[in-house]
């Protein structure tokens, strides 16, 4: 071998290559060496850079493709869940009483009993009382947040030991479900969560690097090698995750690439933001980059916080007096927004309801006028609900989409907490993925974990199919899913698969080095069991990640 020729490392021959630099798969096989792909060519050419030490990776049929990035995912938040008192492999009350009795009896020295990963759609109306918890945990308070975040389930003494009754007010950004009397009923949406959270203990700093290096390990192991945090911060029952990161940095052990979105606090305003200037300055290092702001507009709908345009509707189908919330008042959003793109913040919004991403479109068309055009990348989360009106000023601002595809499906939560308040008209308008692609935006793609599933393949199954697949967690254990969820809105599996690499990637400001399989990026790798693009849409679910490779180090291998 001539000595202008590095060797390569590994070579992958054998099956195709998605580079998601096109539309579909490549005849070719894939040199790595140092750290970096060597070559994308013939099997012949790539063999050619391989001697005695190289190993050959035989994909057998298989599909090579970039390593997926998750684009919004809370990995330190889940991880410390995974370690605690985790309800999100239940799927019915008595599963999660029993697991909650039985973490309280392994774990007598608890003050107090937390976690979470319980799921709405389980309980009537969506609420769970503390009735059902002081039957398992009568002697010790018991806080444990719902999957998706946005709401916790607790015990009559986690109320009591935080002084919440009847006479508490319910805060601005939240709402305490009561009995018919005002006594609150065990369920805190939103804000109200804070109530008890503030009273409550939260992880530990090892606790909490424990929870993020077991988070990091169980992405690796769905093929996951970069991804963007959508909550660097305090907040309620968690510790500031700024600094788990930044020490999981320093020592190496955070071996993906992460950018942290640091929390913007809803409670303050413009003042905040040389702290965040600061917290930018000092937190870029290693592979973690602060340099994202996380803005949370509204809510969620099956809580009747997502910002609406018009009102819910009531179990009749009449009109509500209720439209949801903005958790930051418009004005304000367009001057923060302003003053953050110009400091060269991106931002990364949480707006589901229609109202929510109007409002978010709107402050940055005005940021875009006050400051120009520049690259930071703004990027728009849930897009749960999209006025069609809006649709085409996602390419026209630059703004991505940034899609939990898991969720465009009829399952439960949707079916039963969220279209009957809706009604089919606007109902009609959710996860509008087809269309805001064919308006030219940009698509990138995330799992919202340990709201939802982090597995990527079963978010590109749904965004393909509009349906769940059938291994993906089902919270009642009977649901039957029926005709696909607007298929209209559906992407194909191209599309699908470039937001979770190519399109996650740009909005990490990764896309030079990473995201495609092209020579010289990085050799961040996933090998896939099967090809999907050669079998049915409906079996995309199936496919498994074998191998995981970060920087051309093999970082998961499947054992079966």
């Amino acid at each position: 071998m001539s000595n202008n020729r590095q060797r390569a490392d590994t070579v992958f021959v054998g099956g195709k290559v998605f580079t998601a630099t096109g539309p579909a798969p490549v005849d070719a096989a894939v040199a790595i060496g140092g750290g970096r792909i060597l070559a994308v060519a013939d099997e012949a050419a790539v063999r050619a850079l391989a001697d005695a030490d190289t190993e050959v990776v035989d994909l057998a049929g298989g599909l090579l493709v970039p390593g997926f990035q998750d684009a919004h995912v809370h990995p330190a938040v889940a991880g410390v869940q995974m370690l605690g008192c985790d309800l999100s492999e239940e799927r019915s009350i008595e599963g999660y009483l029993k697991v909650v009795a039985a973490y309280a009896e392994e774990h007598p020295e608890a003050a107090w009993i937390r976690g979470g990963g319980w799921s709405m759609d389980v309980f009537p109306g969506g609420t769970p009382t503390r009735a059902m918890l002081d039957a398992v945990v009568p002697d010790r308070p018991v806080m444990l947040t719902n999957r998706d975040g946005h709401g916790a389930w607790v015990n009559t003494r986690a109320l009591e030991r935080s002084g919440v009754d009847r006479t508490t007010p319910d805060p601005v950004d939240g709402r305490i479900e009561r009995d018919a009397d005002g006594t609150p009923a065990g369920t805190l949406q939103e804000g109200a969560m804070d109530l008890v959270a503030r009273h409550a203990p939260i992880a530990t700093p090892d606790e909490a690097h424990a929870g993020l290096l077991a988070a990091q390990e169980h992405l690796f192991s769905l093929g996951v090698t970069s991804w963007q945090d959508a909550m660097i911060g305090a907040f309620p029952g968690n510790p500031d995750n700024y600094g788990v990161y930044l020490r999981a940095a320093r020592e190496g052990s955070l071996r993906a690439r992460v950018v942290g979105a640091l929390w913007w606090d809803r409670e303050r305003g413009l003042e905040q933001i040389p702290e965040l200037e600061e917290r930018r300055r000092t937190g870029q290092v290693g592979r973690f980059n602060a340099t994202s702001i996380k803005i949370m507009q509204d809510g969620i709908a099956e809580n009747f916080t997502a910002g609406l345009l018009e009102p819910y509707l009531d179990g009749c189908g009449c009109a509500t007096a209720n439209s949801g919330l903005s958790f930051i008042e418009p004005e304000l959003l367009t001057e923060a927004v302003s003053r953050l793109d110009r400091s060269g913040f991106q931002v990364h919004f949480h707006a589901l309801g229609d109202r929510a991403v109007r409002e978010v479109l709107d402050a940055l068309a005005a940021a875009r006028a006050a400051n120009g055009a520049n690259d930071n990348r703004h990027h728009l989360a849930h897009l749960q609900i999209v006025h069609p009106d809006d649709i085409g000023r996602f390419a026209s601002l630059g703004a991505a989409a940034n899609i939990q595809a898991l969720w465009a499906a009829h399952e439960p939560q949707m079916d039963e907490l969220t279209i009957p308040f809706l009604g089919p008209e606007r109902a009609a308008l959710q996860y509008p993925f087809g269309d805001l692609q064919r308006a030219g935006a940009r698509l990138v793609a995330g799992s919202d974990w340990s709201v939802s599933s982090p597995n990527p393949l079963w978010g590109i199954h749904v965004a393909v199919n509009r349906a769940v697949p059938d291994e993906a967690p089902d919270p009642s254990g009977t649901f039957e899913p029926p005709a696909p969820f607007f298929p209209e809105q559906a992407l194909t599996l191209s599309q699908a698969l470039t937001a979770y690499t190519a399109g996650s990637a740009w909005v990490n400001h990764l896309d030079e080095v990473t995201g495609t399989v092209e020579a010289g990026k990085y050799a961040d790798l996933v090998v896939l069991d099967r090809d999907p693009f050669a079998r049915p849409s409906e079996e995309i679910a199936e496919t498994r990640v074998l191998r995981t490779y970060l920087d051309g180090e093999l970082v998961f291998a499947a054992t079966d």
